[in-house]
């Protein structure tokens, strides 16, 4: 894909994305307009199936929606409620100690900081960049597996690594792409370009598309 190609590849994903499912983070941004819920659930996703996310993000939060009445609960409470997440004893242990610090070092309220977010336990850029986007709309570029494999299968970037990624779309994504990138790619990500056998013959994208990497496709 030529750096040009990326305004049609962006108008078609906008197309396309209305008959795909939401992410499930997304939805728990726009449903709650809370950086808080944002980050939890961003958390609870991890190597998470999106369905289970979304169970999972909507059980904890009827018990507790905020970091005050989040340390109320011990960490094997918040583990029975978003289990079967991926790592949930280890994800219920990194929700309370951030819970914890919110309530005591910030009143409660998620720093809208890049570099304030990253000391926080368990939270990476990926995470990060989430809660500043979905969280706060503020610029970030939110790379997981999705964006760092299709950018790379585009052959619009040419990197090893997701942090590596956001690197290289920072300096040639135009910016009014930053925020929306996540939700289409990870959509895109799970519908169409999927990480074995991509269905290349429903793609719309095919001809800016490299291929780079893709031995089978349907």
């Amino acid at each position: 894909m030529k750096p040009d190609d990326i305004h049609r590849a962006m108008s078609i994903l906008n197309e396309e994305s209305r008959s795909w499912r939401t992410p499930a983070v997304t939805i728990v941004a726009e449903d709650s307009r809370s950086p808080y819920k944002v980050l939890v659930s961003c958390i609870i996703s991890l190597r998470t199936k999106d369905e289970v996310t979304a169970r999972a993000s909507q059980m904890l939060f009827e018990h507790a929606a905020t970091p005050e009445a989040m340390q109320q609960l011990s960490a094997p409470e918040i583990a029975k409620l978003i289990y079967p997440a991926g790592f949930y004893r280890t994800k219920a242990e990194q929700i309370l100690a951030i819970s914890r610090k919110l309530a005591a070092e910030y009143d409660g309220r998620v720093p809208d900081s890049l570099d304030e977010l990253l000391t926080f336990r368990g939270v990476g850029r990926k995470t990060a960049n989430l809660v500043l986007t979905l969280g706060f709309g503020l610029p970030g570029i939110c790379v997981d597996t999705h964006v760092h494999r299709i950018c790379n299968r585009w052959g619009y970037v040419a990197t090893r690594t997701p942090d590596a990624t956001e690197m290289a779309l920072r300096a040639q994504l135009p910016p009014e792409y930053w925020i929306d990138i996540n939700d289409l790619l990870v959509a895109f990500g799970q519908n169409i370009c999927l990480p074995v056998s991509p269905r290349c013959s429903l793609c719309r994208l095919n001809e800016l598309c490299a291929r780079i990497g893709v031995t089978h496709s349907r």
